[in-house]
């Protein structure tokens, strides 16, 4: 259950105003059909988390386990000072409306989420916690509650809520992440 709450935690406050959000309210206005896209998000998420999250748990195989205990006290600290990084959308390309509604999304979606914070932080997390399922279903559940709302509510939560102030708090939850995962207190490795 840790997994999946930890996991659901990170990426939701990681995903505030990052590009898949942006991504999200561009879809939305661009669109205006957010049930095809809320699926896509859904679909592109899920498939991307799982892929990320093999590569965590093959991760756990590989390394040894005081190397793999820095490597994923170093990544989260980095995604720390990552998430005071403010994104932009400007490389995302929301692709041809031939795809449909749904089909741009997924592919939009995939390819925005590769490489970025929330698939790094999967990969990390699945290194982390032995239950790859519960990661994944609670990265993609992060995804979900910081992008529905987006393409829903669109530019009113945007005025509403800080993203400074949400991305501080995400780095210092990743940097006590990071520092407890170094001095291997309360580790599952």
């Amino acid at each position: 259950m840790e997994a999946f709450l930890v996991s659901t935690g990170i990426v939701a406050l990681a995903e505030m105003g990052d590009k898949t959000q942006l991504l999200s309210l561009l879809l939305a206005a661009k669109f205006r059909r957010p049930i095809p896209i809320i699926i896509g998000i859904l679909v592109a998420t899920a498939l991307n988390h799982a892929g990320a999250g093999a590569i965590g748990s093959w991760l756990t195989a590989v390394v040894g386990k005081d190397v793999l205990r820095w490597i994923l006290g170093v990544s989260f600290i980095a995604m720390a000072v990552w998430m005071l990084i403010p994104d932009e959308l400007d490389e995302v390309e929301t692709g041809h409306s031939r795809f449909g509604v749904f089909g741009t999304t997924v592919l939009a979606f995939f390819l925005a989420e590769m490489g970025d914070k929330t698939q790094v932080a999967t990969v990390a997390l699945a290194a982390k916690y032995p239950s790859l399922v519960a990661v994944v279903a609670g990265t993609t559940l992060g995804m979900m509650l910081a992008n529905v709302p987006a393409v829903l509510l669109g530019d009113r939560i945007t005025k509403l809520v800080s993203m400074k102030v949400v991305h501080a708090i995400a780095a210092a939850i990743f940097a006590v992440l990071g520092v407890l995962t170094l001095l291997n207190v309360g580790s599952l490795l």
